[in-house]
């Protein structure tokens, strides 16, 4: 895990001549990217303090470890405490999370949200915030969850007086979440005093900094209470080949101590990733440290939203691939790569420093190395953008080079397009991916495929398709319309709404919104496929792919040409 080091005594030196800033900050650009002005005013405002509060306590000694990663995560705490515990010599840890605000109020009644003055939209209540981040840590760093005594944490809004931050404090502590405000400095330094002792602390932090990083025996627990009987995950034939082949990989990797490697292929709606979250559930039921992995930000939170059903604990199981440029070999015993087709040559982009670029290693190989039976479920038509390498073939090539055994499946069944695989073979053929040339669709009963006249014919048709759930449990149906980038992409206007970028004729419509966030009505790009509201909007590549809806209609732009017949 990666953190500014330093003892609380040389932090107020550092902090004393003016240059602590600057310090943190070649310490950010040498593992990530560039720091922005309001992050250096952070430092500038709040480290000083902490450390002046740490010398006055008596705890010059303790390791500060500032702008602390979490594993597996961009996210960053502001600083987390190493030192002894003053009861029993023990390893103690403190999270703190550092606050500038000077008046918070509770957002709307929310005991979880607040409203912060001069800050736009609400924020998490500091105290939720923290304690978010000791279960993180608890649940992913191996000495955390040996600990006999659980990780503290604690808020310092130091600006603040008690009453002008009142609402915040009516919520119930804990040992993860205490508030502390510049009113109570006194109880501070006591909490500090509590916590450590006037001993180093760099062995304390040495243990924390190297730890395994992998999901802890109580996470597993809890994802199998999450998963394990969810009706969706019905499987079926090849499906179950696949969930057993990858349990019967699991077992005799562990037995014999020796690395496998499993390839599920199949083409959407084969099942791939219903296999993957019920290997997930029935592994953590067995207490093996899995965890789920893909290379779309869009099929990544959107089963943090539905599969980890609103639980922090849960959706941390989700990762990216570029997750594990920093993991150690075997971390966990077993990691599920979805949609692995989206796999690519390297976890670099444009922050990563040139000197890390340089001696970046291959994504497939970081993924491999990761996990004792690294699982692979891909189509291998869904290559979404150049770079992106994930096949049988590379994945397969790639273990044997490594000495790894290796087992593949072949999904054929179709779950999705009403079951018809006579529609995937159609486009299939259509695209030249298979088959001779393109046939003329005859129907087979199962699929419904139409042409549309217009944007407009083709919005009202799927308008009149929609349906909401019925009261006695009926299903629903959902429709959405999707397209090329053949057109623009604007920003948002400075009202909030949306440009209409789509343009065909006298028709126009915007795209799904860039960002997370929704904007207006429409939801964040995560949750276009998911949240009824997106229908008002014409999806990509990225928000699409992976998803299903009952009807799908598709814009065709310049970007699908016919040559000679192809």
């Amino acid at each position: 895990m990666s953190a500014f080091r330093t003892s609380a005594a040389n932090l107020l030196r550092l902090a004393t001549d003016g240059t602590l800033a600057d310090r943190v900050a070649e310490h950010l650009w040498a593992i990530r990217h560039g720091v922005s002005p309001a992050e250096r005013r952070s430092w500038m405002n709040s480290l000083p303090v902490l450390a002046q509060d740490l010398a006055d306590a008596g705890l010059d000694q303790v390791e500060v470890l500032v702008e602390y990663q979490l594993p597996l995560t961009s996210r960053r705490i502001d600083a987390v405490l190493a030192g002894v515990d003053p009861r029993n010599g023990n390893d103690s840890y403190l999270v703190v999370e550092l606050k500038q605000w000077s008046y918070a109020t509770a957002y709307e009644e929310s005991d979880t949200l607040v409203a912060v003055e001069h800050a736009r939209g609400p924020r998490l209540h500091p105290g939720v915030q923290v304690a978010d981040y000791c279960q993180y840590l608890t649940d992913f760093l191996g000495i955390l969850g040996r600990q006999r005594y659980p990780l503290h944490g604690a808020a310092y809004l130091h600006n603040a007086v008690d009453r002008d931050i009142a609402d915040l404090l009516d919520r119930p502590v804990s040992e993860q979440s205490r508030l502390f405000t510049r009113q109570r400095r006194g109880q501070w330094l006591a909490h500090l005093q509590s916590r450590f002792a006037p001993k180093s602390g760099a062995a304390a932090a040495d243990r924390l900094l190297t730890s395994t990083v992998r999901p802890s025996r109580h996470l597993l627990r809890y994802a199998a209470q999450e998963l394990k009987d969810r009706p969706q995950f019905t499987l079926l034939d090849e499906q179950h080949v696949a969930y057993e082949l990858v349990l019967h990989a699991v077992e005799r990797a562990r037995k014999a101590n020796r690395k496998r490697a499993v390839v599920v292929a199949g083409g959407p709606g084969s099942g791939k990733s219903v296999i993957a979250l019920s290997v997930m559930g029935e592994l953590a039921r067995q207490g093996r440290t899995v965890l789920h992995a893909t290379g779309s930000r869009a099929f990544t939170q959107t089963l943090r939203r539905y599969a980890g059903r609103g639980s922090t604990r849960l959706q941390g199981m989700f990762k990216y691939f570029n997750s594990f440029m920093d993991a150690g070999a075997n971390d966990i015993e077993v990691l599920l790569c979805d949609e692995a087709h989206r796999i690519r040559e390297t976890s670099v982009n444009r922050y990563t420093p040139k000197a890390r670029r340089d001696r970046a290693r291959p994504q497939l190989d970081e993924l491999i190395s990761t996990a004792r039976v690294p699982v692979f479920l891909l189509d291998e038509h869904q290559v979404v953008k150049p770079g992106e390498l994930g096949n049988v073939e590379v994945i397969s090539a790639y273990a044997e080079k490594l000495g790894l055994e290796i087992e593949v499946v072949a999904l054929h069944d179709q779950f999705r397009c009403g079951g018809s695989a006579a529609y995937e073979d159609w486009v299939l053929t259509l695209l030249g991916l298979a088959g001779d040339g393109p046939t003329v669709w005859a129907g087979d009963g199962r699929f419904d495929l139409r042409l549309a006249e217009s944007p407009t014919q083709l919005e009202a048709f799927l308008r009149s398709r929609q349906r909401p759930p019925g009261d006695a449990g009926e299903p629903g149906q959902t429709a959405r319309m999707s397209a090329g980038y053949c057109w623009p992409w604007s920003d948002p206007r400075p009202d909030g709404t949306l440009v209409p970028d789509v343009v065909v004729g006298e028709w126009a419509r915007p795209w799904n919104v860039k960002s997370d966030r929704s904007v207006g009505d429409a939801p964040g790009s995560a949750f276009w496929a998911t949240d009824p509201n997106g229908f008002d909007q014409v999806g990509c590549v990225y928000t699409a792919q992976g998803f299903e809806y009952d009807w799908s209609g598709v814009i065709i732009g310049p970007d699908l040409v016919a040559r000679d017949g192809r």
